[in-house]
């Protein structure tokens, strides 16, 4: 039985306003929905960062480029290309949804947004411990976002994609435009199954 739907595509082509349009459409349907989304950080056109949003508008930083001029200030620095993740910040706002969702269990289905379950994001091991505590959760759908496989294969990431509870949608600049209608219906299967 499907019961989340992650959405999986290079960087740059849309997985984040799927998210963002998936939530819309939930959300004016009557469905709860928690969790947050990644959004760029850009000075000019130059990308610096990545910030983490909530879906309620709580922001906080999840990466900055690393400036040259600026040494590593002690302890362990987490770095993903140019980035530096800043994972005290991340951890500080995203953990409390996992915690908030888990104490506010009601018999109504819930979405859970998680974009994304990515590089900088599997720095927390809590963060990992949360997103599985939820997957496994017989009151939460997931909807999320994984980077496309590329490399060495990241053991959790691979592990989400092949639940047999997740079905994964690849987002295309070919299909982007036309994919929403899918998502969402996979999304409301999923509520019904469960129901």
């Amino acid at each position: 039985m499907v019961k989340h739907v992650f959405l999986t595509g290079p960087p740059g082509v849309g997985k984040t306003t799927l998210v963002q349009k998936a939530c819309d459409v939930m959300v004016s349907s009557g469905v709860s929905v928690e969790g947050f989304y990644t959004q760029e950080v850009r000075e000019g056109r130059r990308r610096v960062g990545f910030d983490v949003v909530t879906v309620t508008g709580q922001r906080g930083h999840l990466s900055r480029v690393r400036e040259k001029s600026v040494a590593s200030r002690g302890g362990r620095e987490y770095t993903v290309g140019q980035y530096v993740v800043d994972v005290p910040s991340f951890e500080n706002l995203v953990l409390p949804l996992f915690r908030n969702l888990n104490s506010s269990c009601s018999s109504n289905r819930q979405v859970f947004i998680i974009d994304e379950v990515g590089k900088m994001e599997l720095f927390s091991q809590a963060f990992i411990r949360s997103v599985r505590q939820t997957l496994d959760s017989p009151i939460f759908s997931v909807l999320g976002t994984i980077p496309l496989p590329s490399g060495k294969p990241l053991g959790f990431m691979e592990e989400i994609r092949t639940r047999t509870d997740v079905t994964v949608f690849t987002v295309t600049k070919e299909n982007r435009d036309v994919i929403l209608t899918e998502i969402v219906s996979a999304l409301k299967d999923c509520l019904k199954q469960s129901a």
